[in-house]
């Protein structure tokens, strides 16, 4: 009787520590946890690049094809205007632009030395609207032309103090700029 007198039960303590020790339930779940912030992170910075690159891409398109009707004398002989001539630009542009955030600036340069093709320096109002006057000179046959076109892009901070934003508002300044001399036209 002896052996029959052992008390199971006293074990059993053990091995339930024993057994929640070796017990692998939820171990993928913690381990996850560990990685899902840096790893969240990391997916939004790369949506928020990605979308930056196709705006600015788009941005670059639209200006190349607004540039060649000013190379060609189009916008010359139809006599467009500044605001005319935004909405040829605004017609390259999708959904990621606001079209009365679109400014353009075309000025008419001595020499292709003289080209000022940096970014310009934004002023704002108390509202925060952008002051800059931006210059619209189409010139004629044979002048220098620089097309700027640009756009307070508004970007969103990510995680773990991510930010594309480059202006003081908190957009992202996105520019395309062609030069170029206007071809012979009738």
């Amino acid at each position: 009787m002896r052996g029959e007198d052992i008390d199971e039960g006293a074990a059993k303590p053990r091995a339930r520590g024993a057994g929640l020790l070796a017990c692998r339930r939820g171990g993928a779940i913690v381990e996850f946890a560990f990685i899902a912030a840096p790893l969240f992170a990391i997916l939004i910075a790369i949506c928020q690049v990605g979308v930056v690159f196709l705006a600015q891409q788009e941005l670059e398109s639209a200006v190349e094809t607004s540039a060649r009707t000013l190379l060609t004398g189009a916008v010359q002989k139809g006599k467009l205007d500044q605001t005319q001539f935004k909405n040829t630009v605004c017609g390259g542009l999708t959904a990621l632009f606001t079209c009365t955030q679109v400014m353009v600036d075309l000025q008419s340069a001595s020499a292709f030395s003289s080209v000022d093709t940096s970014a310009p320096t934004l002023t704002y109002d108390s509202s925060g609207n952008v002051t800059n006057s931006w210059k619209f000179q189409t010139g004629g046959v044979g002048s220098i032309l620089v097309l700027r076109v640009i756009y307070q892009f508004p970007v969103v901070g990510g995680p773990l103090g991510f930010n594309l934003a480059n202006l003081p508002n908190g957009k992202r300044l996105l520019m395309a700029t062609a030069v170029f001399q206007v071809e012979p036209y009738s």
